[in-house]
């Protein structure tokens, strides 16, 4: 059997979606099965052993930096106009491929429905593409991988999705994601001038991620004493001049540090040195930040909403993600209470140790088996 997988997100910077096929792939190149695995991508790397590359020409890579949809469209009329030698199409981007490829079954990941639920959250052009290809990539599939139990019951309540076409995978936290040495979380404490005690955000900067109520939480503590800083690591998304704004009008800005994008490597580390980790987000198809910072050991305060009961279990703390003082009392139960910490600590290394990339690899080729 030969599956394609579609891999143009290997070709730019790394993201949710980038990390998710990259982690499969590796994990496929290490698997002994009947299937010929193909990546389809714009720019040939060999990254992969025992997997083949097809290469489509790129005529819109001077546009990379502003869109990525035009090189989406010109893919699948490719894909149509020169039909390669296909039994599966495996589409990790949902609201990508829209149409059907001949002679092939094709499977779409849907991650979330985030657009449906919250499309006050995003710009204007965002929810105008989603209308247009997510219904249509969902309706020209065969099958849909799910990320979590949360998101397949979305699938059936909002598109109508019949349940016996969707299988749940979930995702896992990378093996990078650990606890680390003294000596290795210093020197990050030392390149990245973090000496003091902090609180840690990881994630995007924008109206999903529900950062209004990790400030508002934050500045109630510092009125109350609070000697310890919050660092809010990520990129800017959308929507995100009313963080800044807000940390302004509370005058907070000695006590929130804004680190930017965080690249992978300096990750663990910057979990390994926070004292807790806060992710009160309104939603979330999977959550993969939580199951990370556990893997490495931190405590873990989030949202009871959506996915990140399922992904945390009992291993953290729930809260309800517009309760700001909720979550404040959380985050001193945590810092004040040192049995507290460790129980957490230890109980979140166990949690993460459930879910596995390989698990992830070896479901979605029986997915692929299925299928055909």
């Amino acid at each position: 059997m030969r599956v394609g997988i579609i891999a143009d997100r290997l070709d730019r910077p790394l993201t949710g979606i980038g990390n998710y096929v990259q982690n499969i792939l590796h994990e496929f190149s290490q698997m002994s099965t009947n299937i010929a695995f193909n990546t389809i991508r714009y720019k040939k790397s060999e990254e992969f052993d025992n997997i083949n590359e097809i290469i489509l020409a790129n005529p819109f890579e001077g546009l990379m930096k502003k869109s990525y949809y035009p090189w989406h469209l010109y893919m699948q009329l490719s894909l149509r106009m020169k039909p390669v030698d296909l039994d599966v199409l495996h589409c990790p981007e949902s609201a990508s491929i829209f149409t059907q490829i001949p002679d092939t079954k094709k499977i779409i990941t849907v991650y979330d429905t985030t657009p449906v639920l919250f499309p006050e959250t995003f710009t204007k052009g965002t929810l105008l593409r989603y209308k247009i290809l997510f219904s249509k990539s969902i309706s020209s599939s065969d099958m849909v991988i799910s990320i979590s139990n949360s998101t397949k019951q979305d699938l059936i309540r909002y598109f109508h999705v019949p349940e016996d076409k969707i299988t749940v995978i979930h995702l896992a936290a990378d093996d990078c994601y650990q606890v680390l040495p003294h000596s290795a979380i210093q020197i990050f404490r030392d390149r990245y001038k973090l000496d003091y005690p902090f609180i840690l955000y990881v994630g995007t900067l924008e109206p999903r991620k529900n950062l209004s109520t990790v400030i508002k939480a934050f500045y109630q503590l510092k009125k109350e004493g609070l000697k310890h800083k919050l660092v809010i690591a990520g990129g800017k998304g959308w929507k995100y001049n009313t963080i800044f704004q807000l940390v302004s009008d509370l005058n907070l800005e000695k006590d929130v540090c804004f680190t930017g994008y965080v690249p992978k490597n300096d990750l663990p580390a910057l979990y390994n040195a926070a004292d807790v980790f806060v992710y009160p987000s309104l939603y979330e198809g999977f959550g993969l930040p939580p199951l990370e910072a556990m893997a490495c050991g931190c405590p873990v305060i989030t949202s009871n909403t959506s996915s990140l009961p399922e992904v945390v279990g009992d291993a953290g703390i729930m809260i309800n993600p517009h309760d700001y003082e909720k979550l404040a009392e959380a985050i001193d139960s945590v810092l004040s209470g040192v049995e507290l910490k460790k129980q957490l600590s230890k109980m979140g290394q166990a949690r993460a140790a459930e879910f596995s990339w390989k698990r992830c690899a070896k479901e979605t080729c029986k997915v692929y088996n299925d299928l055909i």
